[in-house]
């Protein structure tokens, strides 16, 4: 929850650095989070190790700079539950990710219109945290560990959605990102001998409302 909050507030500094002489918004959400998980092998076995499906919210802080481009920063608190499957067995572990990025946001109408789709890109970091509590013994275990730990890795985002005008100043959002990573190879360990392969793909559609200033 500190770290949480941290975020938000470096957020909201960034925001305020550069919205002067801008249109700005400052919006909140809430969605859901899939993650595709890669392949793990050990020997001639195979399984999968990853991140379940959860919940998310966040926060979007975003300023005009042109008519149809923009830029955003982004904080998202994503519920990550740990994985790993193989051989027969299931291991779960309780787990977390914070997400923090800016986007270049291009709206294909300008910013008198009711209705604005756009495209997204960015870049940013992702802090992968394992939460719950280990055992000495972790089924599985022939492929990959769940630890108590946690990992920054560096991170690119892709997506795209729509705004849609409310009020005046109150809009919509409904939009959906894939927050792209090197697989945390820290709290989701690969066991001796075993391997995974990939980036990891998190597809987090969200829905929330923002307010123009």
């Amino acid at each position: 929850m500190r770290f949480m909050l941290k975020c938000v507030v470096i957020l909201l500094f960034l925001a305020a650095a550069v919205a002067a002489a801008q249109e700005w918004e400052l919006g909140a959400s809430g969605g859901f989070g899939v993650t595709l998980n890669p392949t793990v092998t050990s020997g001639s076995a195979s399984g999968k190790a990853g991140f379940k499906y959860g919940l998310a919210a966040g926060a979007v802080a975003g300023h005009d700079m042109y008519e149809r481009l923009s830029g955003e920063f982004h904080y998202l608190y994503r519920v990550s539950d740990l994985k790993v499957t193989g051989g027969g067995q299931e291991a779960e572990f309780n787990g977390e990710s914070h997400i923090i990025h800016y986007d270049l946001v291009y709206h294909t109408a300008g910013r008198g219109e009711r209705i604005r789709p756009f495209v997204a890109g960015g870049a940013g970091l992702k802090v992968y945290r394992g939460t719950g509590a280990e055992r000495a013994y972790q089924p599985a275990s022939a492929f990959a560990l769940l630890t108590r730990t946690q990992e920054l890795k560096p991170m690119v985002s892709a997506g795209g959605g729509v705004k849609a005008a409310l009020t005046e100043r109150l809009q919509l959002r409904v939009e959906i990102r894939d927050y792209i990573t090197p697989f945390p190879k820290v709290v989701v360990a690969p066991a001796p001998g075993a391997r995974i392969k990939g980036w990891l793909h998190d597809f987090v559609p969200t829905v929330g409302i923002s307010v123009r200033f």
